[in-house]
């Protein structure tokens, strides 16, 4: 038996009902038909499946938007429509996995802090977003902002090494309002996904497509009305 694996099962089922709080290694355990003593064996304590959990999820996430972007590029598509696409999976994600997207995006689990190995897969996200932004400055497709966000830079140096270093002027506040689109991202799906735009819009998912292009525009970035890259 992949004891690992089952009790992760396990746990993904119970965050629908029970949340990341309610989880328990005794729960967990018990739901999976897993004897406590070989439950901790591979969890040591409750943090250590919930990192697991959290490390899959973020993986999870990103490949889906990974495979959507290079599905994208093969196609040809432009980097507005790379952005759709790559948003669209996310949000198919999320949709298909409410218990994980709560885990990685809802409120903080009382009690537990994420260490720092749950870094890497948590930057795939952003990682797409930013390889999309950077080819469409490379290649031309950004439109300069009206006018440059007010005062000195406001990044950590890893944001600039995500990005792949800081561009000039007049796009040497790029990396700022991608990080502006990224943060509108999530919470536009935090939205979505807690029903929180159901009782507002007749169509979530055009809906969806709307906000990205209005977000996008925010970095110069035009995403054609209508355009897919299915």
């Amino acid at each position: 038996m992949d004891v690992s694996g089952t009790l992760k099962t396990s746990a993904r089922r119970l965050l629908v009902d029970a949340g990341a709080a309610g989880l328990t290694l005794d729960t967990v355990a018990r739901d999976a038909g897993v004897d406590l003593a070989d439950a901790r064996a591979v969890f040591p304590h409750r943090d250590d499946l919930l990192t697991a959990l959290v490390i899959d999820a973020y993986d999870a996430s990103g490949a889906a938007m990974e495979r959507a972007d290079e599905a994208a590029r093969n196609s040809g598509a432009t980097a507005g429509a790379r952005l759709l696409a790559v948003t669209r999976a996310l949000r198919g994600w999320s949709f298909d996995n409410p218990g994980e997207f709560t885990l990685i995006y809802g409120s903080p689990v009382p009690g537990y802090h994420a260490p720092q190995d749950t870094v890497p897969p948590a930057s795939r996200t952003p990682a797409v977003l930013a390889g999309i932004v950077r080819s469409a400055l490379e290649a031309g497709e950004l439109t300069p902002p009206k006018r440059a966000v007010p005062g000195p830079p406001l990044l950590l140096p890893e944001a600039v090494e995500l990005f792949g270093g800081q561009p000039g002027a007049p796009f040497s506040d790029i990396i700022e309002r991608g990080i502006v689109l990224w943060s509108s991202l999530v919470g536009l799906l935090v939205f979505q996904v807690f029903s929180r735009t159901h009782d507002s819009v007749r169509d979530e998912s055009a809906f969806f497509d709307y906000a990205i292009a209005v977000a996008a525009e925010g970095i110069g970035l035009v995403v054609p009305a209508g355009e897919t890259t299915d």
